[in-house]
């Protein structure tokens, strides 16, 4: 294994590469990046709420909680060949990796888990990386995805635990690191990062990334999260992220997990070109793409072939690690 590639890194450590004066650690970064991964790709993802609204929790971000007005309407759990059609379409777009998430607080062993089972089956075969984010599972409700086909499992870890229960009091730190535990069980991949612009300090952002770049092995996707902030929820009236707080959670990400899939998420719409260009050069090589977050606006698969054109992008193939594993 690569010096690089490490699982001991230290808070004063990943204190000090966050801190470095700016655009040396994009420099940074992007040799690490260059070191690992084919600078020119990008992994396409599509993100698809399969079950809408109607939440228990009180993420305080999180325009799906049942307590907090906002303009998201409930919507029951959509039908199997409504989601293999959306699936197909994101397909014939360019995404190679198709999610779908449902606002529950757990999965429970009941119909609606089966029918979702059902769609992790039908859009594994459509050759697409099939994703998942449905709340916390189990250690056998995880097999049972793996063996329908899951490739990944979603649950990200928002902030620090120091800051966790500033934004989130209907579960603990502990369980979602619980769940991450329970997926890594059953084989499948791990998707996890966090949101910035929570109110959260300098510090919890390293805080978030240490647990991160210290579990067993790296989530094998990070995805790092500008808050969108949605009129109705807690958090509607925090101050926009900063472009360059972005650039340097992404670096720095990079840097600690130099293998990992680095996801811009949410916040693009509010991103230009160039400030996006600015996030793939520090390390970026994942997006959501499709017009909608769950429930948030996101860039049309239009603006975002029209990016990837401008900067000399292409979309990674799927399974593209499983295929290398293969070949050698």
């Amino acid at each position: 294994m690569s010096t690089d590639i490490r699982n001991n890194w230290t808070v004063e450590q990943i204190h000090d590469i966050y801190n470095t004066p700016l655009l040396e650690l994009i420099f940074q970064a992007a040799s690490m990046h260059r070191k690992y991964n084919d600078t020119a790709e990008v992994q396409v993802c599509t993100l698809l709420s399969i079950k809408t609204g109607g939440c228990p929790e009180d993420c305080a971000y999180c325009p799906q909680a049942a307590r907090y007005q906002t303009d998201v309407n409930v919507q029951a759990l959509m039908k199997t060949d409504e989601v293999l059609a959306y699936a197909q379409k994101a397909k014939e777009a360019g995404s190679t990796r198709f999610c779908m998430g449902a606002a529950w607080r757990e999965v429970r062993d009941n119909r609606d888990f089966d029918r979702v089972i059902e769609m992790v089956k039908g859009v594994n075969e459509l050759g697409m990386e099939v994703c998942c984010t449905l709340g916390m599972l189990t250690e056998q409700q995880a097999q049972r995805l793996k063996e329908a086909g899951l490739y990944a499992y979603n649950h990200n870890l928002d902030t620090s635990d120091e800051h966790y229960e500033e934004i989130i009091t209907t579960r603990t730190y502990d369980d979602r690191l619980k769940t991450l535990d329970n997926v890594r069980k059953a084989g499948v991949t791990v998707c996890c990062g966090g949101i910035i612009g929570l109110g959260e300090t300098h510090d919890d952002r390293i805080k978030m990334l240490h647990t991160l770049s210290t579990l067993p092995e790296h989530p094998e996707s990070v995805p790092i999260n500008a808050l969108v902030r949605v009129k109705g929820t807690p958090l509607e009236n925090q101050p926009k992220v900063d472009i360059w707080d972005m650039v340097r959670m992404i670096a720095t990400a990079r840097i600690l997990m130099p293998k990992t899939m680095v996801r811009l998420s949410a916040g693009r719409t509010e991103m230009s070109v160039a400030e996006q260009a600015l996030c793939f050069l520090a390390g970026a090589n994942s997006i959501f793409a499709g017009d909608k977050l769950l429930t948030t606006p996101n860039p049309s698969f239009d603006e975002d072939e029209a990016m990837f054109n401008l900067l000399g992008l292409v979309p990674r193939v799927a399974f593209k690690d499983e295929h290398a594993e293969v070949a050698e």
